[in-house]
């Protein structure tokens, strides 16, 4: 079938993107679900971080690619030996799918699969398959096995989780990663307990969200820190009890201060080395520093051997929530009709294809939190 699409041809155009436009909006082919593949009508995708980095040319990717790592929308059609499901089913896409069978899959961390990570990595579905062509029939990418900058999608089975009927795919939409990798992080990688305290560096999708878990979670104490304070109000509405201005040159010595020498938990969100360094600097003897955020791709950083040893300190990564989205996401759905994991409140607004490019100058500035792309209209 021919639909419109948002593709990348060129990594590393410089702002504002409303006028370098590193997505261009074009008709493309996609071919109908092959076997073991489940054809979605995009409904709804949002525009996240990760995708600015890939714009930004942090992180490479084969060219040219379809975009988007995070939506929702119904399924339209199902290939051969499919099931779970069937046509007018309502879908998460998600970027983290495994292969089911490894040492990785099978203990629950799909996340870390090397054998589709790398057929993403070159392109390609999980299954290894292309579905994509440009208009005159030239090789086109899948972007993170799901490419929901797109009117429909073509993907294997573990990328999608069901979703009730009642959750506005808008909104079902942001469990595909900023709900999934904020909350993951603190429900599976971290575990925070009851009376625990914690710090949240970024307070984007994923570190609000990171912010309502905390919550939910019991923490006794949950600090927000970013560069723009105008996130403040929405952070404490959702669960901060504490907001910092990163750049203020005290705020390490305040949040020590309020927390009795540290955080027990300090969410790295942003990526950026900086704010990494200074997680390290406010988190408790024995604590943790878990990063969420990714950066450039060739980034390093250091970590002070001694206190490491001496203090019990620990660094944990955690990718796209450190779980397994089929599970997760149905309890996080559970949360939020409940009213306990607000994730509605992220959405910033609707745009179509026509604002996509201006969409990611508003998120490079900071001024907005979570854009959902309609495809249709």
């Amino acid at each position: 079938m021919r639909m419109i699409a948002a593709v990348m041809y060129e990594q590393g155009l410089p702002a504002p993107f409303a006028e370098s436009k590193p997505f261009r909006i074009e008709e493309v082919e996609l071919d109908g679900p092959g076997e073991g593949e489940v054809l979605v009508e995009v409904r709804g995708a949002g525009l996240c971080h990760s995708d600015l980095s890939v714009i930004e040319g942090m992180r490479k990717r084969p060219l040219p690619v379809v975009g988007g790592h995070e939506g929702a929308g119904i399924v339209q059609e199902v290939g051969r030996g499919v099931t779970g499901f069937k046509p007018g089913d309502h879908v998460t896409l998600a970027a983290v799918a495994g292969c089911g069978q490894c040492r990785f899959c099978l203990v629950g961390r799909p996340g870390l699969c090397q054998a589709v990570s790398g057929a993403k990595a070159e392109g390609l579905l999980g299954n290894g398959a292309r579905r994509l062509r440009l208009a005159n029939g030239g090789r086109l990418n899948h972007y993170s096995g799901i490419s929901v900058f797109a009117q429909y999608a073509v993907v294997t089975p573990q990328s999608l989780i069901k979703i009730d009927h009642s959750v506005p795919l808008d909104v079902a939409a942001l469990f595909g990663c900023a709900v999934v990798t904020g909350a993951g992080a603190v429900f599976n990688s971290a575990k925070v307990k009851p009376g625990a305290s914690v710090a949240i560096f970024g307070l984007g999708g994923v570190g609000l969200t990171a912010v309502m878990a905390a919550r939910e979670a019991g923490a006794a104490r949950i600090i927000g820190l970013d560069v723009l304070p105008g996130k403040f109000d929405l952070a404490r509405a959702v669960g901060a009890t504490d907001c910092f201005d990163v750049r203020d040159p005290e705020t390490i010595q305040k949040v020590l201060d309020l927390t009795n020498g540290g955080v027990d938990h300090a969410f790295e969100i942003s990526g950026n080395l900086g704010a990494l360094e200074m997680a390290q600097k406010i988190t408790v003897r024995g604590g943790e520093v878990v990063g969420v955020g990714v950066g450039k791709s060739t980034s390093t950083f250091t970590i002070p051997h001694l206190p490491w040893v001496c203090e019990e300190r620990v660094l944990r990564g955690s990718y796209m929530g450190g779980g397994v989205p089929q599970n997760d996401v149905p309890v996080y759905v559970d949360m939020y009709l409940r009213g306990r994991l607000p994730v509605d409140r992220l959405r910033s607004e609707h745009i179509g294809f026509d604002r996509l490019n201006e969409g990611f100058d508003l998120l490079h500035g900071g001024g907005v939190v979570r854009q959902i792309l309609l495809p249709h209209g």
